[in-house]
C-alpha cells in the first residue's frame, strides 16, 4: 500500500530525527497527550450517552448494559494490550533508527488485531446469552443484554481495527490524526444512539440493541478514516498488504509487552463480573449503581489513559535512543498531571454525586445508595493515577510483568476479596472501600518495581545523555 518513498530523509540520505527524541518534553507531551486526552473525554461521553438514553427505557435495560460492561472490558484489554505491545515495539526501533523492524511491527501488528476481532466475533454469537444467564435469571436483562452483546462482539472488527490504526497514528506522534478518528466515530455514535433506540425519524425502535449498533458503526467508520490516515500521512511506517501476515518473532514481541496490560484489564472484566455477583446479592439496583459509576469515573480516567498513551512512545522512544534524562523527565511530568486530574476527580464526584447520577433516571434507591458509592470509591482515585503511570513506565521500559503483579495483587488479591469480606457484614455501604483499599496496595508495589526498572536502566544504558 506503501513504497519506501514516503520515507522522511533529510539531506545526504540519514534519517531525520523524530520529534520525541529533541523537543523540550513539557510541548512534547502535551502535543501527544492532549489530543488524546479530548478524544477519549468525547469517548467517555458517548459511553454515558449510551447508558443515559438507555436508562429512559428501563432500569433492567440499564442493568443489561452494565453487566455487559465485562465482555466490553475485555475487548478493550485484547485491543489496547495489543496496542501497548505495538507502540512499544514500534515506538523503540524508530528510536534504534530500525526501520525494517518498525514496519514489521506495524504490519505484524494489523495482523494480530484482525485475529482479535475474528475470534471475539464467534465468542459473542455463542456464549453471549450463557455469559447473562450465569449472572441472573430476570429475563428481560438476560434478553437485552443478550442482543447487545451479540452485535458489539459479533460485528467487533470495528472497534479491533479502530484500535490498531489510532494507535499506529499515535506511535509516531500523530496524535492530532488519532484524535480525529475517535472524534469522528464519537459523534456517529451520539448522534445515531437516539435515533435506533427510540427509532426516531420512521427508523424501527431497536432500543438496547440500538445503543449496540450505533456504537458499531462509529466504531466502523473511525477504523476507516483511521486507515486512511496511516496511509495518507504516516511517514514513518509503511503499510503493505502482502506484509500483513504473522510473524513469529514479532508476535511474540509484541504479546511479550502487552499481555501483562490485557491481562491487567482482564483482571478488570474479573473484577466486574465479580463484584457484580456480590452486589446483586443485595438488591440489583447495586449493580445499576455500579454501572453508573463506571459510566462517570470514565470522565476521569479516560484522560489520565490518553496522558498515559501520550507517554508511553515518548518513554519508549527515548529508553531506545538511550536518552534516561528525557525518560526521567517525562514520568515525573505526567505523573504530576495525572494526580492532579485524579484530585478533580475525587473533589467532583464528593461534592455532586447526586448532579452525576441524576442522568440515569434514578430511582430513590439508587440515589441514596450511589451517594455513598460515588464518595467511598472517588478516595481510591487520589492514587489510581500514580499507578497508572509507574506500570506504563515499566511497560514501556520492558518490564510488563511488574505490571500485572501490580495489577493482579490490586484487583484479585485485594480488591474482591476486601469485597467480599465487607460484603460479610450485610452493610452495603462498606463494600465500597474495597476499591481505596486496594489501590494502598497497588501503590505500595507501583513504587517498588517503578524504583527497580528505572535502576535496572540504568545499569543497562549508563550515565544519562544531556542536552
Amino acid at each position: 500500500m506503501k513504497d519506501n518513498k514516503t520515507q522522511s530523509p533529510v539531506s545526504g540520505g540519514a534519517p531525520q530525527e523524530n520529534k520525541m527524541g529533541v523537543m523540550p518534553i513539557a510541548p512534547l507531551l502535551a502535543g501527544m497527550a492532549v489530543p488524546m486526552m479530548i478524544s477519549m473525554l468525547v469517548q467517555a461521553l458517548y459511553n454515558v450517552v449510551d447508558s443515559i438514553f438507555v436508562a429512559r427505557l428501563s432500569q433492567d435495560a440499564l442493568n443489561a448494559v452494565s453487566l455487559a460492561f465485562p465482555l466490553q472490558n475485555l475487548m478493550i484489554a485484547v485491543g489496547g494490550g495489543t496496542g501497548v505491545g505495538m507502540n512499544a515495539l514500534l515506538s523503540r526501533s524508530l528510536g534504534e533508527k530500525k526501520q525494517d523492524q518498525a514496519d514489521q511491527a506495524a504490519n505484524t501488528g494489523i495482523f494480530v488485531f484482525l485475529v482479535s476481532a475474528v475470534l471475539f466475533g464467534i465468542f459473542g454469537v455463542l456464549l453471549a446469552r450463557p455469559f447473562f444467564l450465569a449472572q441472573t435469571d430476570i429475563e428481560s436483562i438476560v434478553d437485552y443484554g443478550t442482543d447487545y452483546a451479540r452485535i458489539c462482539l459479533g460485528l467487533s472488527i470495528g472497534i479491533f481495527s479502530q484500535f490498531c490504526f489510532e494507535r499506529l497514528l499515535q506511535s509516531t506522534g500523530r496524535t492530532v490524526y488519532s484524535m480525529i478518528t475517535q472524534l469522528i466515530g464519537a459523534v456517529i455514535n451520539i448522534i445515531l444512539d437516539p435515533i435506533l433506540i427510540f427509532g426516531l425519524f420512521g427508523l424501527p425502535r431497536l432500543e438496547v440493541a440500538g445503543a449496540a449498533v450505533a456504537t458499531v458503526i462509529g466504531q466502523i467508520v473511525a477504523a476507516l478514516i483511521g486507515l486512511w490516515m496511516n496511509l495518507r500521512f504516516n511517514r514513518d511506517i509503511h503499510i503493505r498488504l502482502r506484509a500483513i501476515r504473522p510473524d513469529r518473532a514479532m508476535v511474540r514481541e509484541i504479546y511479550r509487552i502487552g499481555v501483562p496490560s490485557i491481562v491487567m484489564q482482564s483482571i478488570g472484566s474479573i473484577m466486574t463480573f465479580g463484584m457484580n455477583k456480590i452486589l446483586i446479592s443485595f438488591t440489583d439496583t447495586a449493580t445499576a449503581v455500579f454501572g453508573a459509576y463506571f459510566k462517570l469515573q470514565s470522565f476521569i480516567f479516560m484522560p489520565v489513559f490518553g496522558l498515559n498513551n501520550g507517554m508511553v512512545p515518548i518513554i519508549s522512544y527515548n529508553y531506545g535512543a538511550a536518552r534516561l534524562d528525557r525518560v526521567r523527565d517525562t514520568i515525573r511530568l505526567t505523573a504530576t498531571v495525572a494526580t492532579v486530574i485524579m484530585v478533580i476527580g475525587c473533589s467532583a464526584f464528593n461534592l455532586i454525586p447526586g448532579v452525576l447520577l441524576g442522568f440515569f433516571s434514578p430511582s430513590a434507591e439508587m440515589l441514596a445508595i450511589g451517594t455513598v458509592a460515588l464518595r467511598v470509591i472517588s478516595y481510591s482515585f487520589l492514587l489510581a493515577g500514580f499507578d497508572i503511570i509507574a506500570g506504563s513506565v515499566c511497560q514501556a521500559i520492558g518490564n510488563p510483568v511488574y505490571t500485572l503483579i501490580c495489577s493482579v495483587c490490586r484487583q484479585l488479591a485485594a480488591l474482591l476479596p476486601a469485597a467480599w469480606l465487607l460484603a460479610r457484614t450485610g452493610i452495603l455501604d462498606l463494600v465500597w472501600f474495597c476499591f481505596p483499599i486496594s489501590e494502598v496496595v497497588s501503590l505500595v508495589l507501583s513504587i517498588f518495581f517503578l524504583r527497580k526498572t528505572m535502576r535496572a536502566a540504568e545499569a543497562k544504558i549508563g550515565a544519562p545523555q544531556k542536552n
